[in-house]
């Protein structure tokens, strides 16, 4: 008989069970998706010097494979502005032509690679460092450049300016020169917008509904704005096999790694901004595979690399997106579009496109409010670490902001970690129990007595002062035992911590007294004896760890004891 597991019915009840059930709300947030990849996509890739097509066909398999496949629910795969701006710089480089088709595929294929080998090895354990200050001015970054984007389209006018933040600046004192006609197209495309959004029955399909309408109505009046036809032809037929070009490939080996980390730096904005409605959890690992396996179906069918959009995620979760079919659908209706309706794509205005965008991206910046007011009242340190990765994220390429992002995170936890380290008093009770004390270290090690520290940190270098400033001074120290239980060390530490503990021995020997280390682990007790600490503490200097938690430390205290003993015995 076979187990439930494996029985037809058992796994089409788990795939349903992971897949969800579609809605209404899916269908039309996917179709609104859907469209916005039309002008979207096609800009982007214009934008960066590629075939427009190729970017909008980055919107039709992209988004099923990834949606189908991410761990985090709501994450919409497709192209983005920076993934589009590093895949040029990464070909300009190398020397290769954008708008042949071979080398777009190689590209992307091998960024879907990359993707899907970090995944697998599960080395989304790197973004899990990045601090959540330092995420919440990358995404907040990110949504302002999405903002910036789009100015052009919503006004007429494209501002001036060699970083994002200028950009604005410029956009804004220079509202002389916002043309009429798209202005008061984008304006009624957000007032429209503003008017649905607040009917609780049309919130759901405010976008489409402003989409639509407006559409609608410049067609009618004949507005002289704009068109997506203005950017590029949508061709009648659905993406075509394209063949990598394996010459190619050896120049973009680590092109396709720099694409890779920009567009999963992207996408690991999108799980704590769009948490799965569902309440299961998100995995980094997981999206970096599933967007790998977007990439790698995509790149054989003329689409350019993709990664976890922002701005499409936010497009989708403002149209009512509940499910992972969100994605899906969006994929399916472009390519229905594409095929049947592409003529009338072509006819939205840009204006439209441009006023929504604004919607959305402001949308995604009120969403950080409380994380920015949270991130200020944690620390000054923490402040400034965010506030440096916004200023990177708007005025420096974001492969660049990125590595900044990636050494602040770093800076903040050896920071943190140095000063969470400390060294804990502990007593023995008259019952025989251990408790922690709520008095610091001595400062001089008592002669003739044990003295009980519990070291609790993380072993990094930066911990050194602060761990050298509380041990107890060791002058007087004749016959005194100082017991350091190691329990929470891990199984490889700095060498500077082991550097300190022969230092601190050292001394403490020369003044007669003696160090014990207690609860020590497997792997570090095998490191001190290559290092010939254990030889330097002698017989009973290294007391192993047991599954007793504090039977290593009652084995120290008595063997200390003992030693004590024995030594003022000997000096009478």
């Amino acid at each position: 008989m076979r187990p439930a597991a494996t029985h037809p019915a058992g796994l089409r009840a788990r795939l349903l069970t992971r897949l969800g059930r579609p809605t209404g709300a899916d269908v039309t947030a996917g179709m609104v998706t859907g469209l916005f990849s039309i002008p979207e996509g096609m800009a982007y890739a214009s934008i960066a010097g590629f075939n427009p097509v190729a970017g909008l066909y980055a919107g039709v398999l992209p988004p099923v494979l990834g949606s189908l496949t991410a761990p985090t629910v709501l994450m919409v795969t497709t192209l983005t502005s920076a993934i589009a701006l590093t895949g040029q710089s990464v070909l300009a480089d190398a020397g290769l032509d954008p708008h042949a088709a071979g080398n777009v595929a190689a590209l992307t294929v091998m960024v879907g690679a990359v993707m899907l080998l970090m995944g697998l090895l599960r080395l989304g354990v790197v973004l899990s460092f990045v601090s959540n200050a330092v995420m919440t001015g990358f995404s907040t970054g990110i949504a302002l450049q999405i903002i910036t984007g789009v100015l052009k389209d919503a006004t007429g006018y494209p501002p001036s300016g060699h970083n994002k933040l200028l950009q604005l600046w410029n956009w804004l004192v220079g509202i002389g020169h916002w043309q009429l006609a798209p202005t008061l197209v984008a304006v009624a495309t957000i007032a429209v917008w503003a008017l649905a959004h607040a009917v609780r029955r049309l919130e759901a399909v405010a976008l489409l509904i402003a989409m639509v309408l407006v559409s609608v109505v410049v067609a009618v009046l004949g507005t002289d704005v704009e068109l997506v036809r203005g950017i590029a032809r949508i061709p009648a037929a659905l993406p075509g096999f394209s063949a990598p070009s394996f010459g190619a490939m050896p120049h973009l080996v680590g092109g396709a790694f720099s694409v890779a980390l920009v567009a999963l730096a992207q996408a690991a904005g999108v799980s704590p901004s769009m948490p799965n409605p569902d309440g299961s959890r998100s995995s980094v690992n997981g999206d970096f595979a599933s967007q790998g396996l977007a990439n790698l179906g995509g790149g054989l069918f003329q689409a350019l690399p993709s990664g976890g959009s922002l701005s499409r995620t936010g497009v989708a979760v403002s149209a009512g997106a509940g499910t992972r079919w969100a994605g899906v659908v969006s994929g399916v209706f472009l390519a229905l579009v594409v095929l049947v309706a592409g003529k009338l794509a072509e006819r939205i205005p840009m204006p439209v496109i441009g006023g929504l965008i604004l919607v959305i991206g402001g949308e995604l910046i009120w969403g950080k409010r409380a994380d920015i007011a949270l991130v200020g009242r944690t620390s000054k340190l923490s402040t400034a670490a965010m506030l440096a990765t916004f200023a990177a994220t708007t005025q420096l390429p974001l492969q660049q902001a990125i590595v900044i992002g990636a050494v602040l995170s770093l800076l903040l936890y050896c920071v943190q970690a140095a000063r969470q380290s400390e060294l804990v008093p502990l007593q023995r009770d008259p019952d025989g129990t251990w408790t922690t004390t709520d008095r610091p270290p001595p400062a001089v090690l008592p002669p003739g007595r044990i003295t009980v520290l519990t070291y609790e940190g993380t072993s990094l270098f930066a911990e050194l002062p602060r761990l050298e400033a509380h041990l107890p001074r060791t002058e007087g120290a004749r016959n005194a035992v100082l017991v350091l239980v190691m329990r929470t060390a891990p199984d490889v530490p700095s060498s500077a911590i082991l550097k300190l503990i022969r230092r601190y021995a050292t001394t403490l020997h020369a003044q007669g007294g003696r160090l014990i280390l207690a609860g020590v682990h497997p792997s570090l007790e095998a490191l001190l004896d290559r290092t010939g600490i254990t030889a330097q503490l002698g017989d009973g200097g290294v007391v192993p760890a047991e599954p007793a938690l504090l039977a290593p430390l009652d084995r120290a205290a008595d063997d200390a004891r003992a030693w004590i003993t024995a030594r003022t015995g000997a000096e009478r």
